[in-house]
């Protein structure tokens, strides 16, 4: 056993074998060590012979499988099952090793299994080739059957994506052999292309099954077709290198389970609105900064989908915002027709919470691992889409006539499901009770013998009794002899001349009949036969299904897309947004906008709407200057633009009273003091980086939203920075950005160019304390009050009087704004253009 063990490990070096003894699972060697410490068990050891002597082992129940393997999974390792294909009865009898073969390869791309996926997250397996500076990139979801591609150049541009994507599993080619296997997240590899960012599982692949003729050959062999023009890869080798090596991974790891995945469709990163890693993180799109978590994210404040599919959908929505003017458009006009149709909305709302997660479950079915209760949950979401076809005849919009219409090929399943299987099916498909009475002939008459001989034991007893005269005999049953009748040994002589005695006991005698031996084994073996025909007829159900997997796919993606769109329009109406109206142009203007997270996390009615207006015709700043107090509020108007902006582009309604916006094709923002301890970039390191980023690929059609730059260093340094950079971005890029600082010096950056502005957050000052109002308005503020933050924060009174003390004296003698104000003048009475202004010549 220890030698075919030692064999299949040659196989898969880089994973961890968990190989069938008995009932348990067991791993020996290396891996038995890696496993006790990864999950926590006990590590013991067995005999290996005088050579090997004792050999680690560690094992888990086979039960208990689906338990462990995800931990295992999760924390980055390939697990491989080799469990056994046959009864150990049958090869005790043989006098042989019981066999066993490979039967899944779990690794953190792959999954399928329920238990092991998030419902509303996709599982994404990605595959990267890099040539140069140009990149392809493919990536799959085979629990859902999505699969895409993209190719493009420029190192941070496949960061972005892949941070994007969040992928489970990055596929990597090499020429190093020994390097073959998974790197977990959090190992480093010299080998590992600095293009690639750190913190994924990386897969590191032989270099064959990514060649160009390999991999074009496999995705033609795949699909069933001619070229590769219909994907839209035809002319991008390094996409399709991509996507010929996840096709190989795919066929290698999941052995007989064929993955049921679309074909691969082929699109342009930049012909969506870009969202780089930082801006994801400022704006806390899926997670908030603070702790990481999902409560108080975007996603949270705006999820009202009723299924895990249109979960799915909604965050690929948010992360990849459009920028065609005519898919916002389509989604807006579903969501106002469900906004002024209540009843419509609600009633498509209450059907979608019955249907299941179409998409996954034929995903399984496709993939031969659906359950039974898989199948009857299909059955029963399937069984709901004509009815859903029926509500959405009300409606004339687009995502609405996508459902409109059901293929008669999935009414038909849902009923032969439901004709077939038990309404409430097992859990393992090996227990039988799976199939309905009537549904094949054979199964039914094999039922019938079977209730026969067991009604025929049942009455066995009091049939003796009534034919010998002997009142105490009984009929039992044991593991070790079967049926047997049992006499008392006072009554041994009364016993029939055709018992065969079986067994003496002290107070009784065993014995058997020919007939009760043949009824035996006919109950003994009709329990397996029966199983073994109702899985193969559940087999072919299965594999019927499986072939209506992309049918039922499509249908989903519909149903995936409405749902997410009645969410919106259910939001629209509780909290009152407004469809935005989009023109072009660069204009910006929002009426009374709020914060989605913010508003939902406060009392009703104590959030305070504030207005935007950028871009636009020459009375619009293109720079808005922002100051105020700490604690005001500035960075949460921030992120209100962006996230207004960015609901926008999703084709959702927007929270405020009105909102006329043109496209954007990127947005940016630096809010917060972050540092990377793990590269030792400090925190104004790091703001400078992404600073850096802004300037270098921000655009007039972008969205700029700073906070606080230049505060990271000395007020010096901080403050030329910051007067830089805002002077850049309104003179040079003329993006339209919002610039929130204490550094009300830079309120002079408004008197000098034409396309500045400055605007405040009010405040009420009393004799002893400040009111903040929370109110955004033109003008600049020339106080940030940060003691009397340190003052609400809980400071003692005794430090903020000390610091009134020397704020007064700093202020008295500090001569930066008299000197900020002589070299602006003496500038612009040089020349009436703006350059860059040596504000601390002196």
């Amino acid at each position: 056993m220890l030698q075919h063990y030692a064999e299949v490990k040659d196989k898969y070096p880089h994973a961890l074998l968990l190989y069938r003894v008995g009932d348990f699972f067991e791993c020996f060697f290396l891996d038995a060590v890696t496993i006790s410490r990864e999950l926590e068990l006990v590590l013991t050891s067995k005999d290996g012979g005088k050579e090997i002597g004792r050999v680690p082992m560690t094992g888990v129940p086979h039960h208990a499988l689906d338990r462990y393997s995800p931990q295992l999974v999760e924390k980055g390792y390939a697990v491989v099952i080799c469990d056994q294909t046959e009864d150990a009865a049958t090869a005790a009898a043989e006098r042989r090793m019981v066999t066993r073969e490979i039967t899944k390869i779990l690794t953190p791309g792959t999954l399928t299994d329920e238990g092991m996926l998030k419902a509303r997250h996709n599982n994404f397996l990605a595959a990267v080739v890099i040539a140069a500076d140009h990149w392809g990139l493919a990536y799959a979801d085979i629990s859902t059957g999505e699969f895409l591609t993209c190719q493009s150049s420029g190192s941070e541009a496949l960061a972005q994506e892949l941070m994007r994507l969040q992928p489970a599993e990055i596929l990597v080619p090499t020429n190093v052999p020994d390097l073959v296997g998974l790197l977990r997240p959090g190992e480093k590899s010299e080998h590992l292309p600095e293009s690639l960012p750190p913190g994924f599982c990386y897969a590191w692949r032989s270099q064959l099954p990514f060649s160009l003729i390999e991999a074009k050959q496999r995705l033609l062999e795949k699909f069933r077709v001619r070229s590769l023009e219909g994907m839209g890869c035809e002319n991008l080798p390094l996409a399709i290198r991509a996507a010929g090596g996840l096709l190989e991974y795919l066929e290698e790891t999941q052995k007989e389970n064929a993955v049921p995945l679309q074909p691969p469709r082929t699109y342009n990163h930049t012909d969506f609105l870009i969202l780089d890693h930082q801006t994801r993180r400022n704006l806390e799109i899926t997670q908030t900064v603070r702790d990481g978590t999902f409560h108080g994210s975007l996603l949270w404040a705006i999820d009202r989908t009723n299924t895990a599919m249109g979960g799915r959908t909604l965050r690929r929505w948010v992360l990849q915002p459009l920028l065609s003017l005519k898919g916002i458009h389509a989604r807006q006009d579903t969501i106002s027709e469900l906004v002024e149709n209540g009843a419509l909305r609600q009633d498509i709302r209450q059907l979608l919470r019955q249907i299941y997660d179409l998409e996954r479950l034929a995903g399984r079915a496709g993939s031969g691992t659906a359950s039974a209760r898989d199948l009857v949950s299909l059955a029963e979401s399937l069984e709901k889409l004509p009815l859903l076809s029926q509500i959405a005849l009300e409606g004339n919009s687009p995502y609405l006539k996508a459902v409109q219409k059901v293929s008669p090929t999935l009414e038909k399943i849902a009923e032969k499901i439901k004709t077939s299987l038990v309404e409430s099916p097992p859990q393992h498909l090996m227990e039988g009770g799976l199939i309905r009475p009537g549904v094949d002939a054979q199964l039914d008459q094999m039922r019938e013998e079977a209730t026969d001989d067991q009604q025929w034991i049942a009455n066995l007893e009091s049939r003796e009794r009534e034919k010998t005269g002997i009142s105490n005999l009984k009929v039992g049953f044991n593991k070790t002899f079967g049926y047997y009748i049992s006499i008392s040994r006072a009554k041994a002589d009364q016993v029939p001349q055709h018992y065969i005695r079986k067994q003496t006991l002290v107070n009784e005698e065993r014995y058997i009949t020919p007939d009760l031996k043949e009824r035996e084994a006919r109950v003994l073996t009709a329990r397996d036969d029966l199983n073994q025909l109702e899985y193969e007829i559940f087999s072919r159900l299965r594999t019927e299904v499986g072939e209506q997997a992309e049918e039922i796919r499509a249908i989903s993606r519909a149903v995936a897309a409405l749902d997410v769109l009645a969410g919106f329009a259910e939001i629209a109406v509780t909290h009152g947004y407004c469809r935005p109206t989009f023109v072009e142009g660069r204009e910006i203007r929002i009426i009374a906008g709020r914060h989605p997270v913010v508003e939902q996390s406060l009392p009703a009615g104590f959030f305070v709407p504030n207005s935007t207006t950028l871009g636009g015709d020459n009375s619009s700043p293109d720079l808005v200057i922002l100051t105020g107090p700490n604690a005001s509020g500035k960075s949460c108007y921030l992120r209100q633009v962006g996230l207004i902006q960015l609901l926008a582009q999703v084709g959702s309604f927007v929270p405020a009273h009105s909102a006329t916006l043109s496209a954007c094709d990127r947005i940016f923002t630096r809010v917060g003091a972050v540092d990377d301890l793990a590269t030792g970039q400090s925190t104004f390191m790091v703001e400078m980086n992404e600073t850096a980023n802004i300037l270098n690929h921000a655009t007039e059609n972008s969205l700029v939203l700073l906070d606080e730059i230049g505060r990271g260093t000395a007020t010096f340094d901080g403050l030329s920075i910051a007067w830089a950079v805002a002077e850049y971005l309104a003179s040079e890029i003329q993006s339209r950005t919002i610039f929130a600082t204490h550094y009300h010096e830079l309120n002079e950056l408004a008197s000098l160019i034409p396309n500045v502005a400055n605007y405040q957050v009010t405040v009420k000052e009393l004799p002893d304390k400040i009111i903040f109002l929370h109110q955004v308005q033109p003008g600049g503020a020339d106080k940030s009050y940060g003691i009397e933050a340190g003052r609400l924060a809980g400071l003692p009174a005794v430090v903020i009087q000390r610091a009134k003390q020397v704020m007064g004296q700093i202020e008295q003698h500090s001569k930066i704004a008299v000197g900020l104000r002589e070299n602006m003048t003496q500038k612009s009475k040089k020349k009436p253009k703006v350059e860059q202004l040596d504000i601390f010549e002196s």
